[in-house]
């Protein structure tokens, strides 16, 4: 076993009870930063795709490294898990699911982990992240409930048109702050809803937010829609919101 810090990573594992999904509960992955203690509080972040976040985004690892070796203030993350056969109809707006699992998020998985963990309660601590549909859920979420939510990290969010009517039909979203970024080579990408133009999806939703009166940091860099383009922007992703010296958002 290495005696290296950065490997040391404690993360523990739990089944969120739940009223709402079909399943009665949702498997859930915690990271504790080094040094954690339970009567400090902590800045939250909580992923969509939870189980991919950790194996593939390696977000543990990241936050362990910028912990320790960047001086950053230490912070927990929730990574929510789903099974990739209902993932769409969880996270879209027009999916049977997707009143269940943003239930089951905001009135069931936030009161749980803030109970199980000394993670902090206000829209301004507590980050949602999320890849793809994933990105736009989390946007959809922070529309939905304004008093939970006010932060957002999208890595080539799936702004479909639902999600798209979601935003247009919002009230001034002049307490949202969204990072956005896209790949380059995300123009012709084959989903189960159809081929879409990231690129071009991500363009439009920036432009509606920040009409709305979002602060939004965007971004395109050469990247495909994959894990391994999104596993290197997440440490400036996270900066933006946690880094010692957090980047204005406009």
């Amino acid at each position: 076993m290495s005696d290296n810090p950065l490997f040391k990573r404690t993360i523990h594992r739990h089944d969120v009870p739940s009223r709402w999904l079909p399943e009665g509960s949702r498997p859930v992955r915690v990271y504790l930063p080094p040094g954690y203690q339970p009567w400090m509080s902590y800045p939250v972040v909580y992923c969509q795709d939870g189980e991919e976040f950790f194996n593939f985004g390696r977000i543990a690892t990241h936050a362990q490294r910028l912990i320790l070796e960047e001086d950053w203030d230490p912070f927990i993350v929730v990574g929510v898990d789903v099974n990739v056969k209902v993932r769409t109809s969880e996270y879209v707006p027009d999916g049977e699911r997707y009143v269940p699992y943003t239930r089951f998020f905001a009135e069931e998985l936030i009161p749980w982990a803030e109970s199980q963990y000394p993670v902090r309660d206000v829209p301004e601590q507590r980050l949602l992240a999320g890849d793809s549909l994933g990105g736009a859920v989390s946007v959809s979420l922070a529309l939905a409930y304004p008093d939970l939510f006010s932060r957002i990290l999208s890595l080539s969010g799936a702004f479909y048109d639902p999600y798209m009517e979601q935003i247009r039909s919002a009230p001034s979203l002049e307490r949202l702050s969204v990072w956005m970024i896209v790949g380059l080579q995300e123009t012709e990408f084959a989903t189960d809803r159809g081929t879409f133009d990231f690129v071009e999806l991500n363009r439009k939703a920036e432009k509606l937010l920040r009409e709305k009166g979002a602060q939004v940091l965007y971004s395109e860099k050469d990247g495909e829609h994959k894990w391994g383009f999104w596993q290197r922007e997440l440490p400036e992703a996270l900066s933006a919101f946690l880094g010692p010296e957090p980047r204005p958002l406009g």
